[in-house]
C-alpha cells in the first residue's frame, strides 16, 4: 500500500493530504471487485459464512465487500485468493479499489488502516469522534456543514459512518483508546434528545472491553493536548502512524519523531483525564440531567 509523500512535521510540512472536497469517489471499482470475490466464492462452492471463516474475518465483511459497501481490509485480498484457489486474481483486483463509499477522498488511507490496527488512540477536542456518534448527533452535524449537504448525500455519509463504526464490535482484540473533552458533551448539539441519545451511545460503548473512553475536565492547570486533536494508530506489523485531519483535508503522519512526540502527549492526556470509571460515572450523571 502506498501513503503518498512522508510527512515531515505537523505545521507547514508536506505530507499525505488528500484534495479538498467531500465528494466521494465513483463506486465502480468496489461494486467491480466484490463480484469477483462473490463469483470465485461460488465457483469454490462456500457460503458467506464458510468464507468468513476460512479467511478470519466476520460475516458482515464479507456482505460488505461483496455488495461493494466497503474497502477490504488490507490482507483480506491475500487471504481470499488463498482460500479461494482464484490464480491471483483476487490480489490484483484489489490494486484498482479507489474508494469507499461515503468517506472523504482524504480520509481513505486512514480508515483503511483502521480496519487491521492492533490499537488506536484519538483525541478530540472540537466534536465526537466519528467512531462513537450516535446516529442523531452525525445526523445534526451534518445538517449543519456548510455549503449545505442535499438529504441524499447526508444518508449516503450517515451509512458510510455506520458501518466504519462496526470496527469496535467486529475487532474485539483491537484497543480503542478515546480522550474527549468534557464540553463536547456539554454543547447539546441537535438539542436535549440528540444528547440524551449520544450519552447512552457512548456509555453503551464505554462497557465493551476493547474501549476506553476518558473525560478531559474542564478545568485543568496541566493539559497536553493545547496544539490541538490527533490520533495515533499500531498496525499488526507494530508500526505507528498519526494522523491530523483539518476542515478540508486530512494528513498522515509517518515521522518517527513526530510519532514520538504523539505518543507522548496521548500517554500524558490519559493520566490528567479522568479515568474510564470516573468518565462513565459523569456521562451518567449528565444523562440524568437532561
Amino acid at each position: 500500500m502506498s501513503f503518498g509523500t512522508t510527512a515531515q512535521g505537523i505545521s507547514g510540512s508536506s505530507g499525505s493530504r488528500g484534495r479538498a472536497g467531500f465528494e466521494p469517489e465513483p463506486q465502480y471499482s468496489l461494486k467491480m471487485f466484490g463480484e469477483v470475490v462473490k463469483t470465485f466464492r461460488k465457483r469454490a462452492r462456500l457460503t458467506q459464512e464458510q468464507l468468513a471463516l476460512r479467511v478470519r474475518y466476520s460475516v458482515e465483511t464479507i456482505a460488505s465487500i461483496e455488495q461493494g459497501r466497503r474497502l477490504p481490509p488490507p490482507d483480506f485480498a491475500e487471504r481470499a485468493d488463498s482460500v479461494l484457489d482464484a490464480f491471483g486474481v483476487i490480489e490484483a483486483a484489489a490494486k484498482h479499489l479507489t474508494r469507499q463509499k461515503g468517506l472523504a477522498k482524504w480520509f481513505h488511507q486512514w480508515a483503511n488502516l483502521e480496519l487491521s490496527a492492533l490499537s488506536l488512540y484519538t483525541y478530540e477536542s472540537r466534536m465526537i469522534p466519528g467512531l462513537l456518534q450516535s446516529p442523531g448527533y452525525t445526523r445534526a452535524l451534518f445538517a449543519n456543514r456548510l455549503p449545505p449537504l442535499s438529504d441524499e448525500q447526508i444518508e449516503v455519509r450517515l451509512a458510510a459512518r455506520q458501518e466504519r463504526q462496526q470496527l469496535l464490535r467486529n475487532r474485539p482484540n483491537t484497543a480503542f483508546s478515546f480522550i474527549l473533552e468534557e464540553h463536547l458533551l456539554l454543547r447539546n448539539l441537535g438539542g436535549d434528545e440528540v444528547t440524551r441519545e449520544l450519552l447512552d451511545h457512548i456509555i453503551d460503548l464505554s462497557e465493551l472491553r476493547n474501549v476506553t473512553i476518558q473525560i478531559m475536565p474542564l478545568v485543568r492547570r496541566r493539559h497536553s493536548g493545547m496544539d490541538g486533536p490527533m490520533q495515533l494508530l499500531e498496525t499488526p506489523q507494530h508500526q505507528w502512524y498519526g494522523y491530523l485531519e483539518g476542515q478540508m483535508y486530512g494528513q498522515l503522519i509517518t515521522d518517527p519523531k513526530v510519532i514520538s512526540a504523539f505518543q507522548m502527549r496521548c500517554a500524558s492526556m490519559r493520566s490528567q483525564a479522568r479515568t474510564s470509571e470516573d468518565s462513565r460515572s459523569l456521562m451518567q450523571r449528565m444523562r440524568g440531567a437532561t
